[in-house]
Formats: structure tokens, sequence, C-alpha cells
């Protein structure tokens, strides 16, 4: 399982990677490998905005449905667009390729809410 220290997380297992006022998210490792094979991904589109904690998305695999909620408040300025078209590609590449949004943030601040890697690796073997 990986943890990568550059990294934020939240307990609904989606990483955050810092680049100035934008962001990046995905979901983790840990995610992807409880979730099993993934079939489909739902998410929204570029320009709208989301707020931290509320759902903006759906992922789907051949054990389970589990909605997608956003780490961070602001604008989605890009959805990617070949995990919608190769969603398995999360199975493979979590923190590479697979990435699900870029948001510029609208509240840098809620960035220190976020796990670290290490409080994170802690709480999912605690979840075990």
């Amino acid at each position: 399982m990986e943890f990568p220290e550059d990294l934020k997380y939240t307990k609904e297992h989606e990483w955050v990677r810092e680049d100035g006022d934008t962001v990046t998210i995905g979901i983790t490792d840990y995610a992807q490998d409880s979730l099993g094979d993934v079939v489909y991904v739902e998410l929204p589109e570029a320009d709208s905005t989301i707020t931290s904690g509320d759902t903006f998305g759906v992922v789907e695999s051949v054990k389970a449905v589990s909605d997608l909620y956003a780490p961070v408040s602001g604008t989605v300025t890009e959805v990617n667009d070949a995990v919608v078209d190769s969603p398995e590609s999360i199975n493979d590449e979590p923190y590479g390729d697979a990435w699900l949004l870029k948001i510029e943030l609208s509240d840098a601040g809620e960035l220190d809410g976020l796990m670290t890697a290490e409080d994170y690796k802690a709480y999912t073997e605690e979840e075990k």
C-alpha cells in the first residue's frame, strides 16, 4: 500500500496534491484496493463549484458504488476525461495518471484540516 508523503488525505479516502492555488484530487491506493476493479467513474463538469464535505461524483466497482467527497472547496478547472473513459486506470495508477479533478481553491485554509501521509496510514490501519 502506498502513502506518498507529498499528499494530504481525507477520512473518505481522497488525496490532494497542492500546486499553488490549485489542487489535484484523486482516490487513494487504499480506496482502490478496497473497491476492487473500478468499472465506472462519474465526475462534475469543468467550471462547476464544489464544497468541502459534499459529494462531487461516484466511483463504481465490481464490489460497490462509492460517493466521492470534496476534500476542499473551489472551482473545478479540469476533469480527467481519461479516467472517465478508462476507469480501470484508477486501479493501476491512483496517484499518477488516474487523478480525478483539478480545483482552484476558494479557501486554502481547508488544507490544514486534511491528514498527513503518516496520519492517513495510521487511520487505514485502524479501519482494518
